[in-house]
């Protein structure tokens, strides 16, 4: 037999042997040589044994765990040297075994406390010695169920973190806003910062959700400020999770829901609609003689599964984790649908006696999206598809006895939604890769040197078509409507480092200097077609569209970039571990701004005592801790400024006949501004962590003030001597204060009960403090901006303040809506600064809360969010839109219409202007953890059932009162949403 094939015969067994091992190391163990043997119990602190301890070999996958009984018989042919205890819930102890044969161990709960670790900025601190406000949500401590984003896994767990749940819709993300609104165009969305990888919002959208680690919040400035320009909103750092040395794992983490609609409003049926048709004398003629649920015809039952399979493992010098996920959507409105898939892998090398630590990571995730087609409708109300179900009259039929869809020719810009949503096609697939490469090198005893690279690209086609047959009136029109977009986003990351970290007695220094450069390059195209002989090709074979019908703007491309250069540093210093110093300085130079404002200077700097480690708080078992901070910091913004901002543009203005022949014209499309610089925030915070009765009670309290100068908006100017009417630049100024509470009361802890009340509250004030300045030495005085459907931008006011005509019942004839003539001049004023009109609230939540308690029993779990907030208002435009009888024979109405009885109005007053505070009953997840040492090979299980949105408590008259409040043009307004769903979820997480 050939040599070779033998040897290879031979490593190959070996190899076999390694991984049988790991998986049955037990079995193994005692069959090797025994030449040592140890064995033990392990314990709780409450004297119980504990069953399924990981007791391992430090430096090895040498291994065993304890049985039901919590004994454990661990066998080598060497030196154990030390022994590693690890179980879900406690605290790892390494013993050193010497000349012992038996070992018992009691292993002490991990409880949160402040010797936690949180992840800041470019590295991590003990919770104890963290100066800033920051929140951390540990991947227990997460929500549950049909979890499709990593934000609605903390929603409701940290104190001044607003995230809003827009609605059901597939692919959809939350939104959140860390204390408020910082930026009326400079972007408010926080940072995303994930194993090193920063980025907006979407970069959560390639994490699996059951592959997190945990999840930290950096809230004010002497937190963020090390993040400089990007960091002003906050930031949101994620960890995934990474195998440990000497364990060899395989997981399976699933859940598969049922999604029902929650709520729908109240609209008339046919016998409804019939009688209120003779009441208000519609002719005969607009009964089609059907009866017709449109809702029930658009909505089905939602399904969304996720599945990730991850495996892991490692020795001492090297570990790796591997996933592959599948989340998948089918929306509670048909024909919509996501499928994300996720891959990643990481893996972790130390060499040079552990000087040198390398880590990658890759990961590649593909989202297919079918959408249900958005701003469709007639001329007078354009929403969702599933909003135009309230148009469609409950005695349309669905379709022609022809089998045709239904169109009534009568009606304006009529259309049918059904046949929307089943002719009209509007998909989209989002290709996204990133890859990171990290290595940090110690020189000497507390010095390292580092660097970390990254590379993320993001490729999103979409395609659209809307048929004649969709009954949309611009597809009848055209005679067919294709288009393709394609945008592409490539980023770039590096940074060079060098850190110190050392212990001098009492004092100790940790130091951190970071260059870093970042370029973010954008390119799209979009091309449109109309005019199509069938229907066969949709939107991917434009070329079939008609020539003849091509406009200026149905084909368009682009591509710019913009580069960002930092200089960062920041110390940290702690004496006698009770007074602890940060200080941070950042320097950018952003390519958007005009040549002399490109660079920005953001220092930070916060303290913190640790008060009841004093000698003079000894000897008394009240306060267990107490420790105050402070903290004072800038931050830069540019985000919502595109890369040539600062420059003038000139672009196409329709065509003309010049000498014969057809051309383009040019106008000037935005002014240049050289004196385009960052918008800067200050941010003050005080804080006090507390614990009493060893931290049977513990929480925090954080005031905190922060003001936005150098405002970033687009303001109107005068032409001339400026020839675009808009111009971006920095006038106004915008306030944000708060308070925020977090409370835990662990109630109850013995050996079969875990009772933990946790919850949090925050009150803030956003207030436009200027809007008015001074442009290149032009007076812009702006006030009463338009924000919304009857709110504004108010100086002194919130942003989104309603200022707004009053109801004063109707006119008792014509039944016709009145108002009030407030300033009595018998003229109704509707423009932006009518006297007629009053402030009536603002858009924006004044307080926000959420009370988590957590039960425990044996191996059953119990967990529980409810979350709220109040103090805003919302306008329902869906009410008033379905309200009024003179549309009653071209569409459906609302059945508490009944009640108002108006026929026509010619305002938009606070009739439909209502309380927006809401109390949800958001997740409820019921668990129990199996004795895995009765389960041959499983290391640990744990099954689940889970509900989401289980409850509303509410006074909105509308869908759901939870909607746009970002702080964005259109907060506040209820224009119609995608169904919230209530989903029932079943999970399960085994671990081999």
């Amino acid at each position: 037999m050939n040599k070779n094939y033998i040897l290879k015969t031979r490593l190959a067994v070996r190899c076999l042997s390694v991984f049988l091992m790991i998986v049955f190391s037990t079995n193994f163990s005692e069959a090797l040589a025994q030449s040592k043997t140890i064995s033990g119990t392990v314990s709780d602190n409450y004297g119980m044994t504990l069953p399924g301890v990981s007791v391992v070999i430090k430096g090895s996958t040498q291994g065993t765990v304890t049985d039901l009984e919590g004994k454990y018989v661990l066998t080598s042919d060497g030196d154990m040297g030390t022994l590693v205890f690890s179980y879900i819930g406690y605290s790892t102890q390494e013993v050193v075994v010497g000349n012992l044969n038996v070992l018992d161990i009691t292993l002490e709960e991990d409880l949160v406390g402040l010797d936690e670790v949180v992840v800041v900025g470019y590295g991590v601190q003990q919770k104890k010695d963290v100066t800033g406000a920051t929140s951390s949500i540990s991947k227990d401590d997460m929500n549950q169920g049909a979890i499709t984003n990593p934000l609605q896994q903390i929603s409701g767990r940290a104190a001044g973190v607003n995230i809003t749940q827009i609605g059901s819709e597939p692919g959809s993300r939350p939104t959140v806003r860390i204390r408020g609104i910082t930026s009326l165009i400079g972007g408010s969305d926080p940072l995303v910062v994930i194993d090193g990888i920063q980025g907006n919002l979407d970069l959560l959208n390639q994490v699996p959700p059951s592959e997190i680690e945990s999840i930290d919040v950096l809230k004010d400035a002497s937190a963020t400020a090390i993040y400089g320009s990007r960091g002003a909103p906050g930031v949101i750092i994620v960890s995934t999770k990474r195998s440990k040395s000497g364990q060899a794992t395989i997981e399976y983490t699933g859940s598969v829901s049922v999604d029902q609609i929650a709520n729908e409003l109240d609209v008339l049926d046919a016998q409804g609609w019939r009688e209120q048709a003779r009441i208000w004398n519609v002719p005969f003629s607009e009964d089609h003689g059907s009866d017709t649920d449109w809702y029930d015809v658009l909505t089905q039952t939602g399904m969304t599964q996720n599945h990730t399979v991850a495996l892991g493992g490692g020795s001492q010098n090297f570990n790796y984790r591997a996933s592959v996920s599948a989340i998948l959507q089918d929306g509670v409105v048909i024909n919509s649908s996501n499928k994300n898939y996720i891959a990643s892998i990481s893996a972790t090398q130390k060499a040079v006696d552990d000087r040198l630590t390398m880590t990658f990571t890759m990961n590649n995730s593909i989202r297919k999206n079918i959408g249900s087609p958005g701003n469709v409708g007639r001329a007078q109300f354009t929403s969702n598809l599933i909003s135009n179900a309230y148009v469609s009259k409950p005695t349309d039929p669905v379709l022609f006895e022809n089998g045709d869809y239904f169109f009534d020719p009568n009606v304006f810009q009529y259309i049918n939604p059904y046949a929307v949503a089943e002719t009209v096609i509007n998909e989209s697939e989002s290709r996204s890769q990133f890859t990171t490469f990290r290595t940090d090198f110690e020189i000497i005893d507390g010095l390292k040197a580092g660097w970390f690279g990254s590379w993320r690209k993001v490729d999103v086609n979409s395609g659209y078509y809307a048929p004649a047959a969709s009954t949309l009136a611009g597809a009848i029109d055209q005679e067919g409507i294709a288009n393709v977009n394609t945008n592409l986003t490539d980023e770039k990351l590096m940074d060079i480092s060098l850190s110190y970290d050392k212990d001098f007695g009492k004092h100790k220094i940790n130091a951190i200097g970071v260059y870093e450069w970042q370029r973010q390059t954008y390119q799209g195209h979009f091309a449109q077609t109309k005019g199509f002989i069938n229907d066969l090709t949709s939107y991917h074979a434009l070329q079939l569209g008609s020539v003849s019908r091509y406009l200026p703007g149905d084909i368009s491309s682009y591509k710019n970039d913009r580069t960002l250069v930092s200089f960062l540093g920041r110390v940290n210093y702690s004496f006698a571990d009770k007074y602890i110093l940060t200080a941070s300085m950042r320097r950018d130079g952003s390519s958007v701004f005009g040549q002399e404002h490109q660079w920005g200077n953001f220092p930070s700097v916060s303290a913190a005592w640790r008060l009841g480690d004093e000698d003079f708080m000894k000897g008394q078992n009240a306060v267990s801790t107490l420790k105050l901070r402070a903290g004072y910091g800038v931050t830069g913004n540019q985000q919502g400024l595109s890369p040539q901002q600062s420059l003038q543009l000139v672009g196409a203005s329709g065509s003309t006949y010049f000498n014969g022949g057809l051309i383009t014209n040019f106008q000037v499309i935005q002014n240049a501004n050289q004196n385009l610089k960052w918008e800067t925030r200050r941010q003050t915070n005080v804080g006090i962590d507390f614990g009493f009765a060893q931290d049977k009670i513990n929480g925090s309290v954080d005031i905190y003030t922060a003001t936005t100068d150098n405002l970033l908006f687009n303001y109107a100017v005068p032409q001339p001597p400026y020839p675009f009417g808009s111009m971006a630049a920095n006038v106004g100024s915008l306030r944000n204060d708060g308070l925020e509470i977090a409370l835990n009361y662990h109630l109850l802890d013995n050996r079969d009960w875990s009772v933990t009340l946790a919850g949090n509250v925050t009150f803030m004030r956003n207030e436009v403090e200027k809007l008015s300045g001074n442009i290149g030495g032009v007076e812009v005085n702006t006030n009463y901006v338009g924000w919304g459907f009857n709110s504004y931008l108010i100086e002194g006011q919130p942003i989104g303040t309603f200022y707004i005509l009053e109801n004063d019942g109707k006119e008792s004839g014509t039944n016709e809506e009145l108002v009030v003539d407030r300033n009595g001049d018998g003229v109704i004023d509707q423009g932006n600064e009518s006297p007629d009109r009053y402030l009536a609230g603002t858009a924006l939540p004044t307080f926000t809360y959420a009370f988590t308690p957590t039960i425990k029993f044996k191996n059953f779990d119990l967990t529980m969010v409810w979350r709220g907030s109040g103090g805003n208002m919302i306008f329902n435009r869906i009410k008033k839109d379905f309200s009024l009888y003179e549309s009653l024979g071209k569409s459906n109405m609302l059945v508490s219409a009944e009640n108002l009885g108006l026929f026509t109005s010619q305002y938009a007053s606070d009739l439909w202007l209502e309380k927006g505070d809401y109390v949800r009953f958001e997740n409820l997840a019921i668990g129990y953890t199996f004795n895995a040492a009765k389960i041959r090979n499983i290391s640990s299980m744990r099954l689940s059932v889970v509900g989401n949105n289980l409850a509303l408590f509410t006074k909105y008259s509308g869908l759901d009162p939870e909607l746009n409040l970002s702080g964005g043009n259109g907060s506040g307004l209820d224009a119609g949403i995608y169904p919230r769903t209530r989903s029932i979820a079943v999970g399960l997480h085994v671990s081999f």
